[in-house]
Formats: C-alpha cells, structure tokens, sequence
C-alpha cells in the first residue's frame, strides 16, 4: 500500500463491460471524488439513485460510510457499465485495506467481476443474432 502524506492509500481496480474504474481510499471524512471533480454523493455523478446505490454498496455493507475519502477515476462505457466497475474497485480496495472484510464482500458477490460483454455483431445479419427478415417472394 503506497503512503502519500504519512497516510496509508488502498487502491483497488474493477472493470465491467468496457468501462474502467481506479479506486483510491484515504482514511478521512468520506469526501468523493470522481474524474477530478468533487461530487456530494454518488447520485450526482451516477444520474440515477438505483446505479449511484450499486457502485456504493460495498462501503455500506461493510459500515464504512464516510470513513473514506475516496477518488475514483472511471472511464469507458455508459454509467451502468462504470458504476459495476466502481464497486469492483471499491470491494478490492477496502480488501486491501482489511483483509477480514474479505468473507462479507465475498459472500455478496462483490468480488466477482462480472465477465458479460456485447457479443461482436456478425456480417450478413444486423445484429449479434438478429437475422434479415425473411421473405419467401
């Protein structure tokens, strides 16, 4: 774990779909910020209650709420896409931070990365799957 100021820094990376998100958690007063921009809450950012609850939870089923200040920098896909990759981030770094939390985020299923992603669309249909209509004249 690297210190910056004689303060410990946990850092945890999640991914989901195509989005990337780099998690650092400071000890501190639970102020957020997402890609260098200081944010209230997660709603803020997230645009939706539901997605914003999501990316936070592991911090509430763990009890940690507003024991962090956390920096997240999040990029590629859509919000849906980013707020997994922010929970995966969030879940890896407070392991790193107590290791005994581990058995919690586990049994949660926030340490799985969720492998899903688009299928590639193939030629000569108009989808992944989705065939031309078929005419019989």
């Amino acid at each position: 774990m690297p210190v910056v100021n004689q303060q410990a820094v946990y850092h945890g990376v999640g991914r989901r779909k195509t989005s990337v998100a780099r998690v650092y958690l400071r000890p501190g007063s639970g102020k957020l910020i997402i890609n260098h921009k200081e944010y209230s809450d997660a709603e803020e950012y997230f645009k939706d209650a539901v997605r914003a609850r999501h990316a936070m939870e592991p911090l509430v089923v763990t009890n940690m709420v507003g024991k962090f200040d956390i920096l997240i920098t999040v990029e590629g896909g859509g919000l849906s896409g980013q707020a997994g990759a922010v929970r995966l981030g969030l879940a890896r770094a407070l392991v790193q931070f107590d290791e005994n939390l581990r058995p919690t985020l586990r049994e949660k299923g926030m340490l799985t990365r969720d492998p899903r992603m688009v299928e590639r669309k193939k030629y000569g249909l108009k989808k992944a799957r989705r065939a031309p209509q078929y005419s019989k004249r």
